[in-house]
């Protein structure tokens, strides 16, 4: 009897000897492959030119909002200054308070160069605080805005850059709530070129080249709270190119296509990491078959990078770093099309297509709209059709833009 015993308790020791330290990590079945910032209301198009194209303007023609798009096409602006006033209604199936709205100026202050400078302003509307039904609401507004400044160079007679600086402030968190209500705020600084050929001659019309390059909001991670999670900016790289067919004096149409990127690390696939007794060693947990857990970590990395890097070293992380790898890094960018009609400088027509990946957002519409000028006023309005499964916060929303010339036809450029 002793004998069995000490036969059994040998057999027992030797399992345990053999079983292997195995350590396995399970993706999680949900993990979202879109890219998300910090004041993301800064990708928002604000005027209804550029909407009207497909959310574009990084290589069409200079106009006054051209500070949210290509600061450099001031350079080549005929008008000496100009104002701009823009309003975007957002959310507006829901609520009639949320809106996005934008104030910009302009002046070229010679033939090399000109300045600028605009406020954006979005506003999620009024948000009531009721202890009970017997005491007053208290109104909560928040809010997030931008100050920049820009100022653009002509380095030959058809190239110019520029530099701009821009302030942020988001005002979100409700004090109404409790805690610490400050408000966030960070820098940023954009890099633009644009490029605009002279008028060339071809066989049933004459032509001129358009592109343009940006790199918007680089500037450090910043955190909503004190201790709290740090936030990229909306870092974003955009190229474009577009052409003018100018048929006579009267009738002109542009054509542009526009790519555009975030200059943020993509979010890894994360997992849990399981180490445990591989008692069967097939190097699956299984407790019915006796492994024998040894810990558990909650999201471990599965596949790609961490996020955990400052904002230069994200930006060139950016371009290699999705766990898809090439195919999915593709999948990450966006692209316009657009088409503006003009016609002898008074009236234009405009439409454009925006498209962007099904597993990076979504975002897909066509658009349409007119611009109507009227001695030194400009309008301009556009309409957003949405054509993603994903409905689009501006579906069937109009929006405005108002710009005033000062000192039209100052400057020649053709």
């Amino acid at each position: 009897m002793k004998t069995k015993v000490l036969l059994l308790l040998s057999f027992v020791f030797v399992v345990k000897m053999n079983a292997q330290e195995t350590t396995v990590i399970i993706p999680n079945e949900r993990d979202s492959r879109v890219i998300t910032t910090g004041v993301p209301f800064l990708l928002i198009t604000s005027d209804a030119r550029a909407a009207a194209m497909g959310d574009m303007g990084v290589a069409t023609s200079v106009d006054a909002f051209s500070q949210q798009w290509n600061p450099a096409k001031y350079a080549f602006s005929e008008t000496k200054s100009g104002v701009g006033v823009s309003y975007t209604p957002y959310l507006s199936k829901l609520v009639n308070d949320i809106f996005l709205g934008n104030l910009t100026y302009f002046n070229r202050i010679d033939d090399r160069s000109a300045f600028a400078a605009s406020l954006k302003y979005f506003s999620l509307g009024d948000i009531e605080f009721r202890e009970n039904e017997f005491v007053n609401a208290l109104i909560q507004r928040p809010n997030e805005f931008t100050l920049d400044a820009s100022y653009a160079l002509r380095l030959s007679p058809e190239f110019a850059m520029s530099v701009a600086m821009r302030y942020m402030r988001s005002d979100l968190k409700l004090s109404g709530l409790g805690g610490d209500a400050t408000a966030a705020s960070t820098f940023g600084v954009d890099i633009s070129g644009f490029y605009q050929s002279e008028e060339e001659a071809y066989t049933d019309f004459n032509g001129r080249w358009r592109m343009g390059f940006a790199i918007q909001n680089i500037g450090p991670k910043f955190s909503y709270e004190e201790g709290g999670v740090e936030n990229f900016q909306p870092t974003n790289l955009r190229l474009g190119a577009g052409f003018d067919f100018i048929f006579d004096d009267y009738n002109k149409i542009a054509v542009t296509a526009e790519v555009a990127k975030l200059l943020v690390p993509t979010p890894p696939k994360l997992g849990t990491e399981i180490v445990f007794e591989d008692n069967n060693d097939n190097g699956t947990y299984d407790e019915d078959d006796g492994d024998v857990l040894i810990s558990e970590t909650n999201n471990v990395i599965y596949e790609g990078q961490s996020q955990d890097v400052g904002f230069l070293a994200g930006m060139f992380q950016s371009f290699g770093d999705a766990p898809g790898g090439f195919s999915e890094e593709i999948k990450e960018f966006t692209y316009s099309l657009g088409a503006e009609y003009v016609y002898q400088d008074s009236f234009a027509f405009r439409t454009g297509y925006f498209n962007e990946s099904e597993e990076k957002g979504a975002r897909k519409f066509f658009a349409l709209g007119a611009g109507f000028k009227a001695n030194v006023v400009n309008i301009d309005l556009s309409y957003l059709f949405s054509a993603s499964k994903v409905q689009s916060p501006l579906e069937n929303t109009l929006r405005f833009s108002l710009t005033f010339n000062i000192g039209a036809g100052e400057y020649r450029e053709y």
